[in-house]
């Protein structure tokens, strides 16, 4: 079995060094869902929310999350991120958000990715919060990745 690389010879939590790792073009992207009522829906599409614009405000929240995911999670390295893009679109009772973000850099960027999604999911709920306290954040999860050591990998091949 190998050892878990956030650990040290001590069993204790510490950042991984990633100093001798190559620099290469990485990628990942991710997705999560936020499930509302039909008439949730309908105020959404006909531009009816009190908050205003639910879409625009859900994906600059993911971008900036993404930007501040080392600030979130202890053992994340500060990343120098090249893009970010964040779609959403409405199916059925479900507004789905997806992230892809890509860097050039030793390490790779899912959990900026996952961190865009989880934080877009939440703003969508914190906007909807008033007409629909039933919805729901689910399936938030790794699509796919590519660069570094592993290379490439997608949920729908593994």
């Amino acid at each position: 079995m190998e050892k878990p690389s956030h650990l040290n010879q001590k069993g204790e939590a510490h950042m991984v060094d990633i100093s001798k790792k190559e620099e290469t073009k990485r990628k990942a992207k991710a997705e999560g869902f936020v499930t509302v009522k039909k008439s949730t829906i309908e105020t959404i599409t006909k531009g009816n929310l009190d908050k205003g614009d639910l879409f625009g405000s859900a994906r600059i929240a993911g971008i900036m999350a993404a930007k501040k995911t080392s600030d979130l999670i202890p053992l994340c390295h500060i990343l120098l991120i090249s893009s970010i893009s964040i779609d959403i679109t409405i199916i059925k009772n479900n507004i789905h958000i997806s992230c892809e973000v890509t860097n050039k850099g030793q390490t790779g960027v899912e959990m900026e990715a996952l961190t865009a999604v989880s934080v877009s999911c939440l703003t969508i709920y914190d906007m909807i919060k008033g007409i629909d306290r039933e919805a729901t954040i689910s399936q938030i999860n790794l699509t796919n990745k590519s660069g570094g050591k592993s290379g490439e990998w997608s949920r729908n091949e593994s």
